[in-house]
């Protein structure tokens, strides 16, 4: 698709429908993502080292799984169109969520959280529509936009959880859950348009079996996806966590779910005004430099919520990761896009959700790890540290990307 086409195709509408589906989506996950390790810990009586060791195999599951099911997804997305993708994950992901409100065990749990993995990557198949359809000298606005969306919806979503939770029951939350995913199965199937025409595939792209290979900016992209391995790496292994950590820090008195929740929501709230103007800075002055200053000011931001002694002290660290985030997820996927040709875009999308993927699935296991054998501040340091080893990746690694901005192959 050329750039006079894609101008004036459905970009626009399709990036206000998916804006409001990807709201939704981040809703409905972000209801019952921090209330997991309480859901855990409600099915047995269990140690501190066993909940933590526990959630982080749940939270895994999910991530494991959709690791390996992503780039098979992404390849048939590039040949059958991305509107069928969004249908198959959004109608996938209810049912195994409304059978996670009837588990009554942590292996039950375990398994439809790897049944959820499989259908995993709604965000991600819309983002790869946008991308492909979007002109370039919009894509980073686009994306940042689009981003948003997820991002408010995880600002509402666990307010909305703890409540549920705290007036009925967690296992309500699961049920809800299921119902929005519902809602934007119906939204993507009768609103969302794509015109999708296979693009012809170059030679070497078709005769090879790994087609990352025929990128001529391969060794970036690796760098890229391997950067949102490790943020989403250090955001997740706080995530089996911060629920526990605020029990803690309320000296399990209160409403801890709806604090939880409440402090879960804070880094949406910075995020929705952060990430677009920060994408449109970095469509203007080169990504690379907003990527950069992410990248700093996450280390600065996370490395002090291991030494706060309550939850208002948390909560500003919480609001300013918002800032950091809006930063970092949209400009790698920005770069991802300006340097993937077409006819790659949701291969190069869904390998980035498989990263992504392994990310959270490494951060949950090993952050609830560290927890367990130290304490939870120490998952804060660790995360702080792992930010600085990415910015040095994308310094020594990618030089290119801090100097100019990207160009798409």
């Amino acid at each position: 698709m050329d750039e006079t086409t894609k101008a004036n195709g459905p970009w626009r509408r399709n990036l206000h429908i998916l804006w409001f589906c990807s709201f939704i989506v981040g809703m409905a996950f972000s209801e019952i993502m921090p209330f997991l390790s309480l859901y855990v810990n409600s099915m047995g009586d269990f140690t501190k080292a066993q909940v933590t060791m526990y959630s982080g195999l749940v939270y895994a599951a999910d991530f494991f799984v959709g690791a390996i099911a992503a780039p098979l997804w992404g390849m048939l997305a590039d040949r059958t169109g991305r509107k069928v993708m969004l249908l198959r994950t959004s109608l996938g992901i209810a049912v195994a969520m409304g059978l996670m409100g009837l588990a009554t065990n942590v292996w039950q749990l375990v398994a439809l959280r790897s049944l959820q993995g499989v259908f995993a990557g709604y965000i991600p198949n819309a983002q790869a529509l946008i991308a492909s359809q979007a002109p370039q000298e919009h894509s980073g606005a686009a994306l940042s936009t689009l981003m948003t969306g997820g991002t408010s919806g995880n600002l509402l979503g666990p307010v909305l959880g703890g409540v549920l939770a705290q007036i009925f029951s967690i296992r309500v939350t699961f049920f809800v859950t299921a119902t929005l995913l519902l809602i934007t199965f119906f939204l993507s199937l009768f609103c969302v348009r794509e015109q999708f025409v296979p693009v012809t595939k170059s030679t070497a792209t078709a005769n090879d079996h790994n087609p990352l290979k025929v990128l001529t900016s391969s060794r970036l992209i690796f760098i890229l996806l391997s950067s949102t391995m490790i943020v989403q790496f250090g955001n997740t292994s706080i995530s089996p966590i911060i629920s526990l950590y605020v029990k803690e820090l309320m000296h399990n008195v209160g409403p801890i779910t709806v604090v939880a929740g409440i402090l879960a929501a804070l880094p949406g709230i910075s995020n929705i005004f952060a990430a677009p103007r920060l994408g449109r800075y970095g469509d203007r002055h080169g990504s690379g430099k907003v990527l950069i200053f992410g990248y700093i000011f996450a280390a600065i931001v996370y490395l002090p919520q291991g030494l706060v002694t309550g939850v208002w002290m948390l909560g500003i660290l919480r609001f300013l990761v918002g800032f950091a985030d809006g930063a970092l997820f949209p400009e790698i996927q920005t770069l991802l896009t300006k340097n993937t040709p077409n006819d790659l875009t949701s291969t190069v999308f869904s390998w980035n959700q498989s990263f992504q993927s392994i990310g959270n699935m490494l951060g949950a296991l090993i952050g609830g790890w560290i927890a367990g054998i130290f304490d939870y501040n120490a998952v804060f340091f660790s995360t702080a540290a792992l930010m600085l080893l990415n910015l040095a990746l994308i310094w020594w690694g990618a030089p290119q990307i801090r100097r100019t901005p990207a160009v798409k192959n």
